[in-house]
């Protein structure tokens, strides 16, 4: 296994008032991976993800991205290495076109000419974005938006993106082409940490999966491994996918996807059709 980008030691915050948001947190990220954040609302899941580009700082314990102390360098230093989407594309769009929005972070990293322009355009053609490059991002749809600034922080070329809940106003196309777009990160070697309330997404592409509970890592695992233990599910209020479900209900076992369900049920119902019939 790869080196780990991120590492969380002892991580606490405390929030002005004495609310505890994080609890020692013990957590590392590796290059290259998918990782999944999970757990209801107040468990703590945006305070994490706020540290690793220092938006927030640990009130006790460390964070460390790519070697750097986040206690000690600039959110815009961290920025570089850790890209940021956040889950409402209207907190983050500024500029009057959706060339001018991707343009804006590879425009002012100090790069020449030809390095930013190729990265515009990369990025542009990442996410798909060719015949929008004028048009004002609020006269976009919601989801389009999303992938503007998806896009905008992809032209940065950080090492890790945080994803805040990037299936969020999706139709079912769209979250399928979100689940396409984090297999294509993840292959132009981008690690990706998603924040998200989706268990689909979560279970078809995370490696690893974190699950929250007041401030503190209650499971983790693989999607596998942390959707068969229901009991922790179900004290987060929390559910496995709905696929998974119902394997698990006529007794498949515990099916993560569709195409992983519909290659179970037909090795299993043959075999069921054939007792019925007393073969």
């Amino acid at each position: 296994m790869t080196e780990p980008i991120i590492r969380c030691n002892g991580l606490s915050h405390t929030y002005k008032g004495m609310v505890l948001a994080l609890d020692q947190i013990e957590l590392q990220v590796h290059e290259g991976e998918i990782l999944g954040i999970i757990g209801q609302n107040g468990s703590g899941k945006t305070t994490l993800v706020k540290h690793l580009n220092g938006l927030l700082k640990p009130t006790s314990g460390t964070v460390t991205v790519d070697g750097m102390d986040t206690r000690k360098v600039t959110v815009n230093t961290l920025s570089r290495t850790v890209g940021y989407v956040f889950q409402n594309p209207n907190h983050q769009l500024f500029a009057n076109s959706v060339n001018a929005e991707i343009s804006f972070g590879p425009s002012n990293l100090g790069l020449g000419a030809a390095e930013a322009n190729q990265r515009i355009e990369e990025a542009v053609q990442f996410f798909d974005l060719q015949v929008f490059r004028t048009i004002h991002p609020y006269r976009l749809s919601f989801p389009i938006r999303k992938m503007v600034c998806m896009a905008a922080v992809f032209a940065m070329r950080p090492k890790v993106m945080v994803l805040d809940e990037p299936t969020t106003g999706q139709d079912h196309a769209g979250v399928d082409r979100v689940h396409e777009l984090i297999r294509k990160l993840q292959e132009s070697h981008t690690t990706v940490i998603m924040v998200s309330h989706d268990m689909r997404l979560e279970a078809a592409v995370a490696d690893r999966i974190v699950v929250l509970r007041d401030g503190r890592i209650l499971a983790e695992g693989s999607p596998r491994q942390v959707f068969a233990q229901a009991e922790i599910l179900k004290s987060t209020n929390l559910q496995a996918p709905q696929v998974a479900q119902l394997g698990q209900r006529i007794g498949l076992g515990l099916t993560l996807t569709v195409p992983e369900f519909i290659q179970q049920y037909t090795n299993w119902r043959p075999v069921s059709e054939a007792e019925d019939h007393g073969e």
